[in-house]
């Protein structure tokens, strides 16, 4: 019987790869990057498995999360602090662009009594948001293109972007629009994935083929770098204030196995939802592999993103 057992789990995972190697998600527009949006918040595997937040955790002090959704939940309030985002008072209004299934805009509403519109481009994750989403909270969601949103200017308190910015081939046009719609004096909170700057050493071999599958396996069209993003944020004529920027790649390199191990700690999450699940979870181990390489190593960063006063 166990022979059996490791023949099928072999069997799923040389499938699963196959899958992987030959069904990229490149990125060809904005209906692109919806599309995988909208499949991956159907399917719900990554709801099952991750809980309410499509980002990384935080692993950093006061205490270490022994839990991937604590870490998640832990990250909110770290880049709450960090950003200054704390220091707003009761009611302040602030935008989530990249909003996901809404789990950081309901902790934003929740525990520190913002009045947050969260924005996707994927319908599906807007629909999600809004069924998750308890009466009485003040937050709500709407499907909107980050690169053209559909707000007037400045209008928030605060602007908050979790893990978007790799989705934008326009990397200026995103920095222009958060800070558009953000009021002077307002607090601005990013977090991204990006790519050591070329400046700091160019790509060899290896490396150039892992970023070529960390694009085009989950839709992206570039990374920036933290100097570059940075640099894009300052030059926006909407700017207010000086940039601060962190690297978080060290709090948060944990995600990335935690995220497969959520496979073994929840097993029922994922065998619940049927045989396709199961590959379709295989089919996305080796990106998530590839990331934990790609930032334990360097070539990737977790770049954090302030205004300073």
């Amino acid at each position: 019987m166990l022979a059996g057992l490791l023949l099928i789990s072999g069997a799923a995972a040389a499938t699963a790869l196959l899958i992987w190697i030959r069904q990229e998600r490149r990125y060809e527009s904005s209906e692109t990057v919806a599309a995988a949006y909208d499949a991956w918040t159907d399917d719900r595997l990554l709801e099952r498995l991750w809980g309410e937040h499509v980002h990384l955790g935080h692993y950093g002090e006061p205490t270490r999360p022994t839990d991937f959704r604590e870490a998640k939940e832990a990250f909110v309030h770290q880049l709450v602090r960090w950003s200054g985002l704390d220091q707003l008072p009761t009611g302040s209004r602030v935008l989530d662009v990249g909003c996901g299934i809404g789990g950081s805009a309901r902790i934003l509403a929740r525990d520190y009594g913002f009045d947050v519109l969260g924005v996707s481009i994927s319908p599906a994750q807007i629909r999600r948001a809004t069924e998750l989403t308890p009466d009485g909270l003040s937050c709500r969601f709407a499907v909107m293109d980050a690169l053209d949103l559909q707000l007037s200017d400045q209008q928030f308190d605060a602007v908050w972007t979790v893990e978007a910015g790799p989705h934008m081939p326009d990397k200026q046009r995103f920095a222009d629009e958060l800070l558009r719609v953000l009021r002077p004096g307002g607090c601005l909170a990013v977090a991204d994935w990006n790519r050591r700057d070329p400046v700091d050493g160019a790509m060899n071999g290896q490396e150039r083929w892992v970023m070529r599958q960390l694009l085009h396996q989950w839709a992206h069209p570039e990374f920036a770098s933290i100097r570059g993003f940075a640099a894009n944020l300052e030059a926006s004529p909407h700017s207010r204030g000086s940039i601060s920027t962190g690297d978080w790649s060290v709090a948060t390199l944990p995600s990335w196995i935690d995220s497969i191990v959520e496979g073994v700690r929840r097993p029922r999450a994922v065998l619940g939802l049927g045989p396709k699940a199961v590959l379709q979870g295989l089919r996305e181990t080796p990106t998530l592999l590839l990331m934990h390489w790609a930032f334990a190593t360097g070539l990737m960063q977790f770049g954090v993103f302030r205004f300073s006063r």
